[in-house]
């Protein structure tokens, strides 16, 4: 009889590591197993909680590597060693060429709802729009920033929110969502 074998899951951060820590905490060794866990930020605090939970990690700088697709190849040749099935950017602050795109199936969660405010501090420009309510989207990499196909979006109204208020709810629910789409794409 052979056992029901957990799906796996790497990781990939950039700063605090805090939608990487509840994935852990949500996820790791219930569900899935995290076998990866990869920063191009050494002084990311995330790398601690890889250390914490024993999960092999790693970082690589992209200022050692002369272009994107140099930096992307490195990326996916340390990924293919663990074998995912998933990869996750967890605010991983890099847009991706087709060397990772083509080969790494890999999810980002982005705290806008997209098609509106791609890229960086999309919280700040969702909460000073017109729109009524903001959101977050978790969508499939694709090398177009915040382009890829969108897997789920959750939204919240922005109705008497201060900027910190509203903050603190996409914060929340960013983590809702990317479990959600997780076990969306690996059920």
């Amino acid at each position: 009889m052979t056992m029901n074998k957990r799906k796996k899951i790497a990781v990939l951060f950039s700063g605090k590591g805090t939608n990487f820590a509840h994935i852990v905490k949500t996820l790791h060794k219930k569900e899935y197993d995290i076998v990866f866990a990869l920063s191009n930020n050494p002084k990311a605090e995330g790398i601690k909680i890889a250390q914490e939970y024993n999960i092999a990690y790693g970082v690589i700088e992209p200022k050692n590597f002369d272009s994107r697709e140099a930096y992307d190849a490195v990326v996916v040749e340390m990924l293919e060693r663990y074998t995912p099935d998933l990869t996750v950017l967890a605010g991983f602050m890099r847009i991706l060429t087709p060397v990772f795109t083509d080969k790494i199936q890999a999810i980002n969660l982005h705290p806008s709802l997209l098609p509106r405010h791609k890229g960086l501090h999309a919280i700040e420009k969702s909460y000073a729009d017109t729109f009524g309510e903001g959101g977050v989207s978790v969508h499939f990499v694709s090398s177009q920033l915040d382009g890829g196909e969108i897997l789920l979006q959750k939204k919240i109204s922005k109705k008497g929110l201060t900027f910190d208020a509203y903050d603190i709810k996409i914060r929340s629910i960013e983590k809702e969502a990317l479990i959600e789409a997780i076990r969306m794409v690996l059920k």
